[in-house]
């Protein structure tokens, strides 16, 4: 009787702790509601709405025609498109390592335990929250303007400047060192990359009479090398989308001759000033296609480079 009077004590108590479980879950559920409606106005509803417009001819005015692969087929053909794929992969493969090697130099720098390192570190930090705005755009516009601060200080030395945002082949890469000039974001991560390195390491190189150049070769980058992948990937990623240094430098055209022609800029000309929403579409998905490709061939080649400690 005794154990029967236990299983049914233990009966109740679940069943009295039911309730609170069911209030457990609708706490959860009304907390995750926010989320999920994000997730589906923001994220999914757009994302399917765009699948389904690269299929069709929408000028924003008119309901959507579906007009098959069409627009995929322009692309082909597309002379601008072709342009602003190039001057985009300009812009990542040189903008990308220049800005890692910047940001790794910093944060071996910043890594030797310097006086106000707190400040130093902010103040490297803080490119990389400016440099994507209007503002800091505009004033770079300025620096290298034909009366720009970069002319002013190449006539102290007797050299003529020029207009460097309005001349096609010096437009990319003033934005180059733009992007370039954000590199507090990668420095902060390698510099929490190399606060991770043990120092024994460094010891037993030192010990056997290896050099500081040589401890970096062989201790500082492979123990380092996922930390560069990282970085590698997100600053390939966000570099594909840069949009608003090239749209306020050349004032929206892309610009001169369209050298600063990015893709996202003329995808943004062809939805928002020529109304062919639906090109602009496809043309999101050839860009998502591509990142997410590069992506992939990052991941497949790490495998030969990133060393992984354990």
């Amino acid at each position: 009787m005794s154990a029967l009077n236990e299983l049914s004590s233990l009966a109740r108590r679940r069943g009295a702790a039911t309730p609170t479980r069911k209030g457990d879950a609708r706490a959860a559920a009304l907390f995750l509601l926010p989320w999920f409606l994000g997730l589906a106005l923001i994220t999914a509803g757009p994302l399917v709405a765009s699948a389904y417009l690269s299929f069709t001819d929408y000028n924003l005015l008119q309901a959507p025609s579906f007009v098959g692969l069409e627009n995929f087929s322009r692309m082909l053909e597309d002379t601008r498109l072709h342009q602003s794929l190039a001057v985009t992969l300009v812009y990542v493969a040189v903008s990308v390592p220049l800005q890692l090697a910047a940001a790794l130099g910093l944060a071996l720098l910043l890594d030797r335990g310097m006086r106000g390192l707190a400040f130093y570190r902010s103040a490297f930090y803080l490119p990389s929250l400016m440099g994507g705005s209007v503002a800091i755009a505009l004033l770079w516009r300025q620096v290298f303007g034909k009366e720009g601060l970069v002319n002013l200080v190449l006539g102290w030395f007797g050299i003529e400047g020029q207009g460097w945002v309005s001349h096609p082949d010096y437009a990319l890469g003033t934005l180059i060192l733009l992007q370039v000039w954000m590199f507090g974001a990668p420095m902060v991560i390698f510099l929490a990359g190399l606060r991770q390195i043990p120092d024994m390491y460094y010891e037993a190189a030192s010990l056997d009479g290896a050099s500081r150049v040589r401890q970096f070769a062989s201790v500082t980058i492979p123990l380092l090398t996922p930390i560069i992948f990282f970085n590698l990937v997100l600053q390939v990623i966000n570099s594909f989308q840069s949009f608003t240094q090239a749209y306020v430098v050349s004032g929206g055209t892309g610009g001169p001759a369209d050298s600063t022609l990015f893709y996202t800029l003329y995808l943004y000309q062809e939805g928002f000033r020529n109304l062919n929403m639906g090109y602009a579409s496809a043309m999101a998905w050839l860009l998502l296609a591509i990142i997410a490709g590069l992506t992939a061939v990052n991941f497949f080649a790490s495998k030969y480079w990133v060393f992984y400690s354990d």
